[in-house]
């Protein structure tokens, strides 16, 4: 395991006073490992599974469909008697196919068999041709029109899905609701994953209120604590709320003790900037300087972003620190950019980097070259159907209710400079990280 001097070694153009943001989520992947396929899982039901990050592959049991099997409501027939520009007339035989048991008859040269969705072809049968494309004719049979139809179509395959031996679902795949489903359909009722990660997180700093506290001059209600707690929350992370710890150095060494006892990340809003008092980082130092194993340590950057820039980052033995910055929207874009990806990869998660669409900007946009700009925008529709963005309006780091209005970050990066009206930019799209 690399300790941090090591990872910043090796790390082309390291300058903790001016990092740019892809350096930051470079040396958070060197730092992070991932949790233990071999004693960090718990097999689940799974209606229990729910996001949760597999830990094993799984390997189909059966094919799916089990049988080849009718796409359509219809009549199945032998899709060799279609000629090219004529029609056909078939005449079907009794009874009717159905799902969930084999058809007993037999078809014929000429004759089809009515079927139902689900329901397996009878031998010899390979086309399937929807009711509402066939004509009934007075002595009881069916006539095709000429060219609606080609031979095979709606005949589903036995392992068209998947096939038996097969891997269905990956290890690191988060378990959506069609991987759920997926799962199901092979008749699995559990699955193994890794176990919830535990991430405990506080606020800092003697001018933050907790909700139900009386108002004060000088102090603000802690938004962050909210904030945080969500987005761990849809994580799918154990969450260790420690409330608020004031500039007190007795409480937050207690706090950073009892964090880093219980948790695999402690996550803290407030106390990183340049000036602020300084209890908060000597803590900090003070926890990675009592390991003796050399692998602890902290470090403290400004990072060359907007909104953001400060943040600390470290190790206390086997748990990762998240130092964060106190402005509510600068928190929640350098959790989304930097933190988010680093607990997807220590849950487990095989993809971890957010995925980005492309707009065109609704409007020209200022931008200094030599940092990467995460503004709040609002991606729209335009009438012709393409995908355009503007932004919400002002971007200071406090504007809290901005987040709230927009539904994703415009990503300007390092080396942009000013965006025209029409240009086309990335958008980190809320909805999906949140």
């Amino acid at each position: 395991m690399k300790n941090l001097e090591q990872i910043a070694a090796e790390l082309q153009g390291y300058d903790p006073q001016a990092l740019s943001a892809d350096a930051v989520n470079a040396f958070l992947a060197e730092l992070v490992q991932p949790l233990s396929a071999s004693t960090d899982t718990e097999t689940l039901p799974l209606m229990q599974a729910h996001h949760r990050v597999l830990a094993a592959d799984i390997i189909s049991p059966v094919s799916v469909p089990p049988h080849n099997n009718s796409a359509m409501d219809g009549y199945a027939f032998d899709g060799a008697a279609l000629q090219p520009g004529q029609p056909l007339v078939l005449q079907p035989v009794g009874g009717t196919a159905f799902a969930g048991a084999a058809w007993q008859g037999s078809v014929g040269p000429g004759q089809c068999v009515k079927i139902m969705t689900g329901a397996i072809m009878p031998a010899g049968l390979d086309t399937v041709v929807p009711q509402e494309l066939t004509q009934a004719n007075a002595d009881g049979g069916i006539t095709i029109a000429a060219n609606v139809l080609q031979r095979g179509d709606n005949h589903r395959l036995a392992g068209e899905d998947l096939m038996q031996g097969q891997p269905a679902l990956r290890t690191g795949q988060r378990l959506t609701p069609a991987a759920l489903g997926l799962a199901a359909s092979l008749g699995l009722p559990t699955v193994t994953v890794f176990r919830r990660l535990k991430v405990a997180y506080f606020s800092t700093g003697d001018e933050i209120l907790s909700l139900g506290e009386a108002p004060r001059e000088g102090a603000v209600y802690d938004s962050n604590r909210y904030t945080v707690f969500g987005l761990l929350q849809r994580l799918g992370c154990e969450v260790i709320d420690l409330g608020v710890v004031h500039d007190d150095p007795a409480r937050l060494q207690a706090a950073f003790r009892q964090a880093a006892a219980q948790a695999d990340a402690i996550i803290t809003s407030g106390g990183v900037s340049v000036g602020e008092a300084d209890h908060t980082k000597a803590m900090m130092r003070e926890l990675a300087a009592d390991d003796a194993s050399g692998q602890s340590g902290v470090a403290f950057w400004r990072i060359a972003m907007r909104p953001g820039r400060p943040m600390a980052v470290g190790r206390f033995g086997h748990t990762i620190l998240f130092g964060l910055p106190g402005n509510p929207v600068a928190v929640m874009v350098t959790f989304l950019a930097f933190v988010r990806p680093a607990l997807l990869r220590m849950m487990g998660c095989a993809a971890d980097a957010p995925v980005l669409l492309k707009a065109h900007s609704a409007e020209a946009i200022r931008k200094k070259p030599g940092r990467t700009e995460y503004q709040r925008g609002t991606v729209f529709t335009a009438a012709d159907g393409s995908l355009h963005v503007r932004t919400t309006g002002s971007q200071g780091s406090g504007v809290l209710r901005s987040m709230v209005e927009a539904n994703g970050l415009i990503v300007l990066p390092h080396a942009q400079g000013n965006v025209a009206v029409g240009d086309e930019v990335s958008v980190m799209m809320l909805e999906s990280n949140l």
